[in-house]
C-alpha cells in the first residue's frame, strides 16, 4: 500500500512538474503582454491592454498577418486533396513499395529543415518566383504533408472494405463509392489533418525566411525583423494572438472529431 502510494506521488510529480515546464513560457508571454510598462517585463509592471490596441493599428502587423493566413490558406488548400487520396491509397491497397513510402515520409523531419528550405529557394528561384507567396505555401505543404497523410490513414484504416462491396454490389459506380463511403469516412481525418496543415502554415518562420522579401514578409518574419532591433511587448501581444489562434484550432478539432483522431494520426 505504501510503496503503490508512494509511486504514484512520485509519477504525479513528474507530471505536474512536465506540465510547469511545458506551460511556464505561455504563462510568462501571457503576463508580459499585459504590461503597462515600454519594456517587456515579467512579472508586468502594472496591467493594461494598450499593447493589443497598439498591435491592432499596426498596418505592417495587420498586413504580415494577412499575408500568413494567405500562405496558411494555399497550403491546405494543395495539402487536402493530395494528403487525402495518398493516406487513403496507403490504407486500402496494396501500393508497392509502401513501406519505403512511409520511410520517405519521415524525411521531412530528419533532415534539417534549413536543408529542406535552402532546396527549395534554389528550385524556386530557377523559376524567378522568389518573393511572392504562394511559392511559401507550396513549400510549406511539401514539409507537413506527411501529417495530412497521416491523419487520413488513421480514419481510412477503420473503414471496412464491405461496406465498399456492397455498395459496388448494388450497382454504384467507383466515383459515387468514393464520395458516398470512403469520404465521409475519412471526413475526421481530412479535418484533423487541415486544421493541423493550417496552423503549421501559419507558424511556419524559416522556410517563409528563405523564400520572402522585404515586400512579403509573413508575420513570424515580420516578428523576427522586429525582435533584432529592440524588443517590446507588442511582440509579447502578438504572440498571444497566435497562441490563441492554435487554442482555438484544438478547440475546434475536439469539436468537430475529437482529439482522439488526431492523437491515433501518429
Amino acid at each position: 500500500m505504501i510503496d503503490s502510494r508512494s509511486k504514484s506521488i512520485v509519477i504525479w510529480a513528474f507530471v505536474a512538474t512536465a506540465l510547469v515546464m511545458l506551460s511556464a513560457p505561455t504563462i510568462v508571454v501571457l503576463g508580459a503582454s499585459f504590461t503597462a510598462g515600454n519594456i517587456i517585463t515579467f512579472p508586468p509592471d502594472g496591467l493594461s491592454l494598450k499593447w493589443y490596441g497598439a498591435i491592432a493599428q499596426a498596418s505592417d502587423l495587420r498586413q504580415a498577418f494577412l499575408r500568413s493566413l494567405i500562405v496558411a490558406t494555399i497550403c491546405t488548400v494543395i495539402a487536402i486533396p493530395a494528403g487525402t487520396l495518398a493516406g487513403i491509397a496507403l490504407a486500402k491497397y496494396r501500393v508497392r513499395f509502401a513501406r519505403s513510402i512511409q520511410i520517405y515520409l519521415l524525411l521531412p523531419f530528419t533532415i534539417p529543415l534549413i536543408g529542406s528550405g535552402i532546396g527549395m529557394m534554389l528550385v524556386f528561384g530557377q523559376m524567378n518566383v522568389l518573393g511572392k507567396l504562394w511559392p511559401v505555401g507550396i513549400a510549406c505543404c511539401v514539409i507537413n504533408l506527411p501529417f495530412m497523410i497521416w491523419a487520413v490513414t488513421a480514419s481510412a484504416s477503420n473503414l471496412s472494405p464491405d461496406l465498399e462491396l456492397a455498395a459496388a454490389n448494388c450497382g454504384a459506380p467507383p466515383l459515387q463509392r468514393f464520395l458516398y463511403i470512403t469520404l465521409p469516412a475519412v471526413l475526421p481525418g481530412v479535418i484533423t489533418g487541415s486544421l493541423l496543415m493550417f496552423i503549421l502554415a501559419l507558424n511556419e518562420f524559416l522556410v517563409s525566411l528563405l523564400l520572402v522579401d522585404a515586400r512579403s514578409v509573413t508575420l513570424p518574419v515580420q516578428i523576427y525583423n522586429s525582435i533584432r532591433s529592440i524588443i517590446t511587448p507588442d511582440l509579447a501581444a502578438i504572440s498571444v494572438v497566435f497562441i490563441a489562434c492554435a487554442g482555438l484550432a484544438i478547440a475546434l478539432l475536439d469539436r468537430l472529431v475529437g482529439l482522439d483522431i488526431f492523437l491515433k494520426s501518429k
